[in-house]
């Protein structure tokens, strides 16, 4: 179990306010330490919006929407464990 950090819980509610927010452009992920995966959004919502229309931004949005929403209902050693200590990157 990983030791809870003061700015912990500050992320959290960062990274779930930036997902509701910013989803689609993974700006949450970026928050959270996870470049890879944020770059990974915001490439797929850029670029592959503007050759659909935006409808793959509109599913980058959803996906940081959902995220937002994984971030926001977790505990905070919940949040920890899963995002910090495991470094799970997606969902």
């Amino acid at each position: 179990m990983a030791n809870l950090n003061p700015s912990h819980p500050t992320k959290q509610l960062l990274a779930g306010y930036c997902g509701i927010i910013f989803g689609g452009f993974g700006v949450h992920k970026f928050i959270l330490g996870y470049a890879p995966e944020g770059f990974i959004m915001l490439v797929i919502s850029v670029v592959g919006g503007s050759f659909t229309y935006g409808i793959t931004f509109l599913i980058m949005q959803l996906v940081g929407l959902v995220e937002a929403m994984i971030y926001l209902n977790k505990s905070p050693e919940d949040f920890v464990n899963t995002y910090f200590a495991n470094k799970q990157g997606w969902f």
